[in-house]
């Protein structure tokens, strides 16, 4: 890897883990969300870097993509929190999450840590990412829970936070093998539930897709904006500017101009745990940059 772009990912993984865990330290039962999700999103721009995607604020069965609205009033109760936060560094990203549980189940909360740690055990060149799915799986199953089989890792790019190789949190029969310069996010999600997810009928974060002729001149205006300000990388509602914002958002999305991420829940509505790092591959192992 070119030794500017090492730079650059090391430099969004610090940010992220200083953010990260002066955030977590703020999360309290009767804290407001949106207070949480503003300060780690201020803070990395304070920093010297950019939000990769807005700040992710699940609770409870919620897995992954919740984040505020603009004028959110919700607190935190007696709940499990993930808190998953990306950065980057002129395009370069790091991701991380940690569960900080107020729900009183410190177990599911330890039994996503230790798979995150025995799948960074692993991580080297030529090791198959389904040996690394095998080991999630088995530290989360020792603890008496299943992984969320249809959430993994992934790998991660310029300007691209889903990207190959895809790391699984099971155990599987067809993986592809690490090599020196892949850079990914290992994030297992353990659950008392049943061990899938799917959408929940919430959407706060979007994403380009494409440019596509828009007739409406407020629907253009937010196309312009969202080409312009987010470098193809997923923002949220709350981020924009202008008039008739959800009006125009949804004849974008109608237009397949932009995507949606819809909040991804436990189907059975079980809790669940995260924990993530970002790995650099090395030849002899790999570089952890969000510890």
């Amino acid at each position: 890897m070119d030794e500017d772009v090492l730079k650059k990912y090391r430099t969004a993984g610090r940010i992220l883990a200083d953010v990260i865990g002066r955030a977590s330290a703020r999360i309290d039962v009767g804290v407001s969300l949106l207070e949480i999700a503003n300060y780690v999103e201020n803070c990395i721009r304070e920093l010297g870097g950019e939000p990769a995607f807005p700040c992710n604020i699940s609770r409870d069965r919620e897995a992954a993509h919740y984040t505020p609205k603009a004028n959110d009033d919700a607190i935190f109760g007696e709940e499990m929190v993930k808190l998953d936060i990306g950065v980057h560094v002129d395009g370069y990203i790091a991701d991380a999450a940690v569960t900080v549980d107020l729900s009183g189940h410190p177990e599911l909360v330890e039994a996503s840590r230790a798979a995150l740690d025995a799948a960074l055990e692993l991580v080297a060149p030529g090791v198959s990412t389904c040996e690394i799915g095998r080991a999630i799986e088995s530290a989360i199953e020792g603890y008496g829970f299943r992984p969320v089989s249809n959430l993994t890792g992934h790998g991660l790019s310029r300007f691209n936070a889903h990207t190959e190789p895809t790391v699984p949190n099971r155990s599987c029969t067809s993986g592809v093998e690490l090599r020196p310069g892949d850079v990914i996010a290992i994030e297992p999600f353990a659950t008392n539930g049943s061990g899938r997810i799917s959408d929940a009928p919430v959407v706060e974060i979007f994403g380009f897709t494409s440019r596509r002729p828009v007739r409406d001149r407020r629907a253009r205006a937010l196309l312009a904006e969202i080409e312009t300000r987010f470098d193809g990388l997923p923002f949220a509602r709350r981020w924009l500017r202008g008039e008739s914002i959800d009006y125009s958002l949804q004849r974008l999305i109608r237009a397949g101009a932009v995507h949606t991420y819809p909040v991804l829940w436990e189907i059975e509505g079980a809790m669940v745990s995260q924990a993530e790092h970002t790995v650099i591959v090395t030849e002899s192992g790999c570089e952890i940059i969000t510890r």
